[in-house]
């Protein structure tokens, strides 16, 4: 049996640049993403449910601006020059934050630093599909979302550390994540290569009806369970929230991303490995599971085991799903088409979390954060259901 150290060394050099690509520009982003609705709340003076708007509009718009950057690049044949614009956007985008002395400037980075994502998302995504093996795919977007979520932790540590070093200076700490983010940028610039496009007649129009036609009923049943997925699953923000509501000083704010990444960063790997070799059905049930767990946990409690057991099984939540879901994308897909799916796959997921995101702020304001963390559990239930009860036909994708 081959170890870890042996599996990962046959993964193309390609995928694990555009995994460091994901982690600087994560730890760019959450030096910003875990001080940002401490940053809104207190010093802006923005209400909780202002920021679940923003945060609802700002990822919903990342992900429908995926459908136009991903159909472009199989029509075009290119993925990578969309993912270098995309993470420039995002390296831009920095600055704006620690500038922001309004709502409205504020919701225009955010919004920026979205777009940008929502270019680069589906052509990586698509690429790294392109690159790696059929019987790797499941490794190779574990390894991506595991060292992505490196960032994501590391980002928040060292905004532990600024923050202490320079007295809760939170505009200075958005300044440093400049650094990264240009980092970012230059190395899938100079390290990522992307194969040659395969001779042939020129693309026809992606969204053509009879091109999405070839999107079989396989293909939109992991989008149904992705949108379902993200329905039951608001934005990250309210367990900083949640944790500032139970007592969390302003400059450990950042713990709780680092705590829920952490999970996150350890399982994501290990878990796409499991998923190339076991049921994906089975797989999504577990993780519906524990996100209903730590809605339950979080719900019951603000502060000490209950809190942070929350954040512990919301952490290894996603680390089951998110990169099991790209696989299951990149399976069910023509490969011409590969960049739309996704594209149409993260629309249908940031509807479903504009709408998630609003009504978890909409509930906290009014009723308090435990209905909303009640309400979240109770979608997760739901959608466990219907997975449950839902048969596999014989093109459903499958290891």
């Amino acid at each position: 049996m081959k170890g870890p150290a042996q599996a990962t060394s046959r993964l193309p050099a390609s995928v694990w640049a555009l995994g460091f690509v994901s982690l600087l520009m994560d730890v760019s982003s959450e030096l910003i993403h875990s001080l940002l609705p401490v940053f809104m709340v207190a010093t802006l003076g923005i209400s909780v449910l202002a920021v679940g708007l923003i945060e609802g509009a700002a990822e919903a718009t990342a992900l429908i601006v995926k459908v136009f950057s991903g159909v472009l690049s199989d029509y075009w044949g290119r993925r990578k020059p969309l993912a270098v614009l995309g993470y420039g956007l995002g390296a831009l985008s920095k600055p704006l934050f620690a500038l922001a002395g309004t709502g409205g400037v504020l919701l225009a980075a955010r919004l920026i630093d979205r777009v940008g994502k929502g270019i680069r998302g589906a052509p990586r995504d698509a690429l790294i599909a392109d690159i790696t093996p059929a019987d790797r795919r499941g490794a190779a977007f574990g390894l991506r979302q595991s060292l992505d979520t490196v960032g994501a932790f590391l980002g928040p540590l060292l905004a532990i550390g600024l923050m202490l070093l320079w007295a809760n200076d939170i505009r200075a700490v958005f300044w440093v994540a400049v650094v990264p983010g240009l980092l970012s940028v230059a190395l899938l610039a100079f390290a990522v290569r992307e194969p040659a496009r395969p001779a042939g007649p020129r693309a026809s129009n992606p969204i053509r009806r009879e091109n999405l036609a070839r999107l079989g009923p396989a293909y939109w049943w992991v989008v149904g369970v992705g949108a379902v997925f993200t329905l039951a699953r608001f934005s990250e923000a309210f367990l900083v929230l949640r944790a500032q509501q139970g007592g969390l000083a302003l400059a450990w704010t950042p713990l709780v991303l680092i705590a829920m990444n952490a999970v996150y960063a350890v399982g994501a790997y290990p878990f796409g490995k499991l998923s190339d070799r076991m049921s994906h059905r089975a797989l999504l049930a577990w993780g519906l599971a524990l996100l209903v767990a730590a809605d339950l946990l979080l719900a019951a409690g603000a502060a000490g085991p209950l809190l942070w057991g929350g954040i512990a099984l919301w952490g290894l939540h996603m680390a089951i799903t998110q990169g099991l879901l790209a696989a299951m994308v990149a399976q069910a897909a023509p490969a011409d088409l590969r960049g739309t799916a996704f594209g149409f796959f993260n629309l249908m997921s940031g509807l479903a979390l504009l709408l998630a995101s609003a009504l978890a702020g909409l509930l906290w304001d009014r009723w308090g954060a435990s209905v909303a963390f009640l309400a979240g559990a109770g979608f997760s239930a739901a959608a466990l259901s219907v997975l449950a009860l839902r048969r596999p036909s014989p093109r459903m994708p499958r290891p």
